[in-house]
């Protein structure tokens, strides 16, 4: 059934369009946009580590919103969001809860990249019947393998960017593959479409807060996915560095309703890689 939004009913049609919005919850208000029509059931996208509101690809987030309403969120101390980052996963996910109980929503589904994934499944763990399907992407579940490593894996990618004069997610994000580094190029083009009421940029303080709770989650006990009863998406890249590919197909045998996709020559951001076929996939996931 779908869910009406009538409070979103003024609702921007194009991304790079969406006004940030502001909405108080958890002691402090956090940033979010909001697009598409004004009924059925709420994708709410969490995203990754150091990210703020314009690292969501324009592309998938149209694609989203054509036929739903699509609520993107900062998480505390990033963006225009208020507060201090959170050094652990289970914060961002009580964070999360809030904004949305905020925004007066009861059920939603849930896109969650990366960091965005640990988050995802926090929620979907904390709170069952908020949340009706999930999508996991470039992601792992606690304890996963190599998600300790990654600040030991990005730092010198990181550095490789600042030296060509490249932004690090065409290293951390695709492969070296002409193909991977020409869908990395036109990906950091759709980042920059947006030209006014941009997100502020993410401090290195919230840039490191952020990593200890990724590698607190990463050294975490396994958590029982069989308990996340509901519909859920996992996709990757083959060759993902950050949150190992092998982290995907772990989850996907867990997890009780679990798809699993995996693109080929493509790193972490294998979504953004192959934009076009995964977005009408997360579509029809969501439609169904």
């Amino acid at each position: 059934m779908d869910m009406p939004i009538s409070r979103f009913a003024d609702l921007a049609r194009r991304w790079v369009d969406a006004p940030t919005r502001s909405v108080a919850a958890a002691g402090t208000t956090f940033a979010y946009r909001q697009l598409g029509p004004a009924s059925g059931v709420p994708v709410i996208l969490l995203n990754h580590w150091g990210a703020n509101l314009d690292n969501f690809d324009p592309r998938i987030v149209d694609g989203l919103a054509a036929g739903r309403p699509v609520i993107a969120l900062d998480y505390r101390g990033i963006g225009a969001s208020g507060g201090q980052a959170p050094l652990t996963v289970a914060e961002m996910a009580a964070d999360t809860v809030a904004t949305i109980r905020a925004l007066v929503l009861d059920r939603v589904d849930i896109v969650g990249f990366s960091l965005g994934g640990f988050v995802a499944q926090e929620v979907a763990l904390r709170e069952p019947a908020l949340v009706r399907r999930l999508i996991l992407a470039g992601t792992g579940p606690a304890g996963g393998t190599g998600i300790d490593k990654v600040g030991s894996v990005s730092w010198p990618l990181i550095v490789k960017g600042l030296l060509t004069f490249r932004d690090p997610k065409t290293y951390l994000f695709f492969t070296a593959s002409e193909a991977s580094r020409r869908a990395a190029k036109a990906f950091l083009g759709r980042l920059k479409e947006r030209t006014s009421d941009r997100d502020p940029s993410v401090g290195i303080g919230a840039f490191r807060r952020q990593l200890k709770a990724i590698h607190a989650w990463g050294r975490q006990g396994p958590q029982d996915l069989g308990r996340i009863e509901r519909p859920v998406l996992v996709v990757n890249g083959d060759r993902d560095i950050m949150v190992p590919s092998a982290n995907s197909a772990d989850m996907a045998r867990r997890l009780p309703d679990a798809e699993l996709v995996i693109y080929e020559d493509a790193g972490h951001g294998g979504i953004f890689q192959y934009h076009q076929a995964f977005t009408p996939k997360a579509v029809a996931f969501l439609d169904g």
